[in-house]
C-alpha cells in the first residue's frame, strides 16, 4: 500500500480556505510558545492541532522545566546558581555532542525564560524535593536532576534545576493549561481535528502555507509570513524508528500517540536537512527511591553506575550498554525508609532471606549477585563506593531480608503501548534549525518561510538527556521561532 504523499504543493495549484500571518502546526508546549510570541508580536496566528484538543504529549508529561542560572526559586531554596555552571553541567549530561550554540543561548536566557513562565501564570512553589526521583510525589517547585551526583558534581558547582509547576507527580497538564490560555489571550486561534499533510510553496520557493485534512475534508491554509512546525518527533512511526533510532524498537513509547514524524517528513520532502536523528530519551522504570538505597544490577548481577545519578542516565546506560534483564535490589531496612507515595504502587515480586536465594530466584549466574553485594557492603562500611562513586548519603551495607523489583512491572504508564520491557522513550533528533528556528536545507541555507521547534527540530541535545530539557528547549526555541516567523515578509506567499 502506497504511503500518502508528503511532497510539497505549488501555491498556484491550490485555493486557500484560510489565511493568516503565521501558521503553527502542533499545539503542544513548543507550539503554544511559538503561537504566543507570534501573536504578541502583532501577527495574525492560526494553530493547527490534529487531535480534538490541544496539549499533546506535553500535557501528559511530568512537567519538569530544566531552568537555572539563578532563578527566584533556586535563590529561595538557598542555591546561588550561574549560567556558566548550568552550561558546564548540561554540556556533559546532554553529551557527547550537545549543541553548544543553542545550549549557550538557553543557559544565558534561562532566568528570563523562567520569568516568562511565571508571567504566563505557571505556579512554582519555592521549596526543594531533596532526593533522587523521576518526579516528586510532593508539590515542591524544585528538584535535583543529577547535578549533585558524580561525575557532574566535579564538573560544575551543583545546583538543582528541575523546576516544576506546583502539583504532585504529573505537572504537564497545569503547564499546558497556562500556555494554551496565554496563546489564546494573545490572539492565536486553534483549528482542531486538523492534520497538516503537505507544505505549500510559492513560485519563489518560499513556504506559503500547508495542505491539511480535517476528517474527510481537504483544507488549505495560506501563511503570509511563515509556517512553524511543532508537531512532535517520530517515536510513533515504526518505519522511521527502524531507519533512524532502532534502539527504541520494541520498547514503550513516551507519547500521546501522535508523534509520527509528519512535520519532519513534510519538510524533508522540500529539501530540509535533519540532524542527530538517532538521539533518543530512554526511561527505564526502575524506581530511583529504591535503587539509591540499594542497587541496580544487570542480567549478570553486576552494578554498572552510581544509582543516585539522574534516572535517564542510568536508563541509557542499561538499555544501550548492559545485558538485561535489570533488577532493583533493596533490603528491608531501605524499603521501609521509602514513603508509600514514592513507591508508585509497585511491590517486589521476589524476596529472600539471603542474597544467594534471591540470586537463584532471579535466574542470575551463580555467585554473581553475591559477589556484587559483598563488594558493595565491604566498601559501604567505610562510606565509600570506589567503583561508581555513589554519594555517601545513600551508602550503607545491605542486610537481609532482600527484595528485587523488575522495572518491567513499570509505573507512570509504562507498558500502556503493550511492549512491557520496562523501558520507553521518545526521539530527540529532527530538522536542522538555526537558533531562531529557521529550517535549513542540505546546503545549510534557511528555507524561506519555514521554521520548526520542539521535538520536530534538533535542539540542545547530543547523546544524553535530562528531564525538563525537552519542555525547556521546546518552549525557549519555540518562542524564538514564533518571533522570527512574525517578523517575516508581510507580502510573502502567493
Amino acid at each position: 500500500m502506497a504511503k500518502p504523499s508528503v511532497e510539497p504543493v505549488g501555491a498556484a495549484e491550490v485555493e486557500f480556505d484560510h489565511e493568516c500571518d503565521v501558521l503553527v502546526v502542533g499545539f503542544g508546549a513548543a507550539g503554544a510558545a511559538a503561537a504566543y510570541e507570534a501573536a504578541a508580536a502583532g501577527a495574525d496566528v492560526l494553530v493547527l492541532e490534529r487531535s480534538s484538543g490541544p496539549g499533546g504529549t506535553s500535557a501528559q508529561s511530568g512537567g519538569e522545566l530544566y531552568l537555572g542560572g539563578g532563578t527566584r526559586v533556586q535563590k529561595a531554596c538557598g542555591f546561588d546558581d550561574t549560567p556558566d555552571d548550568m552550561f558546564a553541567f548540561l554540556t556533559a549530561a546532554l553529551g557527547p555532542h550537545a549543541d553548544a550554540e543553542k545550549l549557550r543561548l538557553y543557559c544565558d536566557g534561562s532566568v528570563e525564560h523562567f520569568e516568562w513562565f511565571r508571567a504566563r501564570g505557571v505556579p512554582f512553589k519555592e521549596s526543594l524535593f531533596d532526593a533522587p526521583g523521576w518526579m516528586p510525589y510532593t508539590d515542591d517547585g524544585l528538584m535535583w536532576l543529577g547535578e549533585n551526583a558524580w561525575p557532574y558534581n566535579e564538573i560544575a558547582r551543583p545546583a538543582p534545576r528541575g523546576h516544576r509547576p506546583e502539583t504532585p507527580m504529573f505537572a504537564g497538564g497545569i503547564l499546558m493549561d497556562k500556555l494554551i490560555a496565554a496563546a489564546a489571550e494573545a490572539g492565536a486561534v486553534a483549528h482542531q481535528d486538523t492534520s497538516a499533510t503537505n507544505l505549500v510553496v510559492d513560485g519563489a520557493g518560499r513556504v506559503a502555507g500547508v495542505v491539511a485534512r480535517r476528517f474527510a475534508d481537504r483544507v488549505v491554509y495560506r501563511a503570509r509570513r511563515g509556517v512553524v512546525l511543532t508537531s512532535g518527533g517520530f517515536v510513533d512511526n515504526e518505519e522511521m524508528l527502524a531507519d533512524h533510532a532502532p534502539v527504541l524498537l520494541g520498547h514503550d513509547k513516551v507519547s500521546d500517540g501522535t508523534s509520527d514524524g509528519s512535520g519532519i517528513r513534510m519538510a524533508t520532502a522540500l529539501g530540509a536537512a535533519t540532524r542527530r536523528m538517532a538521539s533518543v530519551e530512554i526511561a527505564l522504570t526502575a524506581n530511583p527511591a529504591v535503587i539509591c538505597r540499594g542497587m541496580l544490577v544487570d542480567g549478570l548481577g553486576r552494578r554498572f553506575i552510581n544509582e543516585d545519578v539522574y534516572p535517564g542516565l542510568f536508563s541509557h546506560r542499561a538499555v544501550q550498554h548492559q545485558p538485561g534483564p535489570y533488577w532493583a535490589i533493596i533490603d528491608e531496612a531501605g524499603h521501609d525508609e521509602i514513603d508509600e507515595a514514592d513507591m508508585w504502587g509497585v511491590r517486589p515480586k521476589h524476596a529472600a532471606e539471603t542474597v544467594a536465594e534471591l540470586e537463584g530466584s532471579l535466574g542470575l549466574p551463580p555467585g554473581s549477585l553475591e559477589a556484587t553485594v559483598e563488594t558493595y557492603n565491604r566498601f559501604a562500611e567505610r562510606g565509600e563506593d570506589p567503583y561508581f562513586h555513589k554519594d555517601p548519603r545513600w551508602l550503607r551495607p545491605l542486610k537481609g531480608p532482600f527484595a528485587a523489583i523488575d522495572p518491567a512491572d513499570g509505573f507512570f504508564g509504562a507498558g500502556r503501548h503493550g511492549a512491557g520491557t520496562g523501558a520507553g522513550g521518545f526521539t530527540l533528533g529532527g530538522l536542522d534549525t538555526t537558533v531562531d528556528g529557521e529550517v535549513r536545507n542540505n546546503s545549510g541555507e534557511p528555507i524561506p518561510g519555514l521554521y520548526a521547534a520542539g521535538r520536530t527540530a534538533s535542539g540542545i541535545h547530543g547523546e544524553g538527556y535530562i528531564s525538563g530539557t525537552s519542555l525547556g528547549d521546546g518552549t525557549f526555541f519555540g518562542r524564538r521561532a514564533g518571533r522570527a516567523a512574525a517578523s517575516g515578509n508581510r507580502e510573502a506567499g502567493g
